[in-house]
C-alpha cells in the first residue's frame, strides 16, 4: 500500500468519554446511522452466510445488534464497544432469550464486551462473521483489519461500514475559514482501505461506496446532532476553548455558502466493504519457513 493518507484520529480515551455521555442521546440523534445499518443489511441479502458465531464491532445502542439477532437467530452474538456507556444502554434494551428459548434452540444468547476493535479480546478463530456498522472511522483501520483476520475462522467474512474522505466537506471548508485548527475528522480512502484488507490477509475485497446528503435550515441543528451522537471534535489538536461569538458568526457565514434552495446541505460519503478470510491465510515466514496453526493444519490433512 502506498501514499495511503493516514487519518488524524482522537485519542481511544477521548472517543470513549464522549460516547458514553452520548449513550442515551444517541437514538434521538442516529437516524442516519440506522439508515445506514439497514443498507448494510440488505446487502446480506445477497450473501450465504449461516453463521455459528458473529461479533459486531461498535455496536453502540444496539441497533445493529437487534438486526443481527433477528437476521440470525440460531447464532450466538458478541457486541463489542469501546464505550461502557453504550454496552450497558445496548444490554438494557435487547431483550435476551428465555432459558426454554435457548433449550430449545431458537434464539442464542447475546454477549456484550467493552473493548477496543483494535484490540480483540477474543481467541484466534473463534468468530464465523465479524460486523461493523460506522466504527472503523474511529479506528487505525490497519489494526482493525488484521484483528478481524486474526478472531475469523477460515471462510469467515468481514462486512463493514465506514465514512470515505468527502464526508462533512462543508463543514471542514467552512471551519477553514474560521481556523487552523482540526474540526472535523479524516478519513480513510476507500481505496486504502481495500489495500488495508489484503495486507491483512483477507481475499478479493469488494468495496463500493454512495453519498447520501442530509439537509438543514440552520448550522446548530447539524452540530447539535453530532454531539448527540458523540461525534462531536475531540481530535487531538482541536481548540479545547469555547467558541466564542465572533468565531460562531464566522462559521455561520461561511456555512451559509453552502446552502441550496433553502437548505444547508452536510454530505457523508458512505463505504460499504466485505472480504473472506481465504481457507489457507497468509502467515509470515519464520527462519524461512512458513507457520501454519494446527487448526489449518488438520483441515489439510483431512482434505488430502
Amino acid at each position: 500500500m502506498q501514499n495511503a493518507r493516514r487519518p488524524l484520529l482522537p485519542l481511544s480515551r477521548e472517543i470513549r468519554r464522549s460516547f458514553d455521555q452520548a449513550a442515551t442521546s444517541y437514538d434521538e440523534n442516529a437516524y442516519l446511522q440506522r439508515e445506514i445499518g439497514d443498507r448494510l443489511f440488505e446487502r446480506l441479502d445477497y450473501i450465504k452466510l449461516a453463521p455459528e458465531r458473529i461479533l459486531e464491532l461498535g455496536c453502540g445502542t444496539g441497533y445493529v445488534t437487534k438486526k443481527l439477532c433477528g437476521h440470525f437467530p440460531h447464532s450466538a452474538v458478541v457486541a463489542l464497544d469501546l464505550a461502557v456507556g453504550m454496552c450497558r444502554y445496548a444490554q438494557l434494551h435487547l431483550p435476551q432469550p428465555t432459558r426454554i428459548a435457548r433449550m430449545f434452540g431458537k434464539r442464542a444468547l447475546t454477549s456484550f464486551v467493552c473493548a477496543n476493535a483494535e484490540q480483540i479480546p477474543l481467541a484466534d478463530e473463534s468468530m464465523d462473521f465479524v460486523v461493523s456498522n460506522l466504527t472503523l472511522q474511529w479506528c487505525d483501520v490497519e489494526k482493525v483489519s488484521c484483528e478481524a483476520m486474526r478472531v475469523l475462522k477460515a471462510n469467515g467474512l468481514f462486512m463493514f461500514t465506514s465514512f470515505g474522505p468527502d464526508t462533512l466537506s462543508e463543514l471542514r471548508a467552512a471551519f477553514q475559514q474560521v481556523d487552523d485548527k482540526p474540526h472535523v475528522n479524516t478519513f480513510v480512502d476507500m481505496h486504502d482501505v481495500g489495500d488495508m484488507l489484503l495486507a491483512a490477509g483477507f481475499s478479493d475485497p469488494v468495496m463500493d461506496q454512495e453519498t447520501i446528503t442530509v439537509t438543514y435550515s440552520e448550522l446548530k441543528t447539524l452540530l447539535h446532532e453530532l454531539k448527540g451522537i458523540g461525534a462531536h471534535n475531540v481530535l487531538p489538536e482541536r481548540n479545547s476553548g469555547l467558541m466564542g461569538k465572533g468565531r460562531w458568526q464566522a462559521l455561520v457565514a461561511a456555512y451559509e455558502h453552502f446552502r441550496t434552495g433553502g437548505k444547508l446541505p452536510a454530505t457523508y460519503e458512505v463505504v460499504y466493504g466485505h472480504a473472506w478470510k481465504p481457507e489457507f491465510s497468509k502467515r509470515k515466514p519464520v527462519d524461512g519457513q512458513h507457520t501454519i496453526p494446527l487448526a489449518e493444519f488438520k483441515r489439510r490433512v483431512q482434505r488430502s
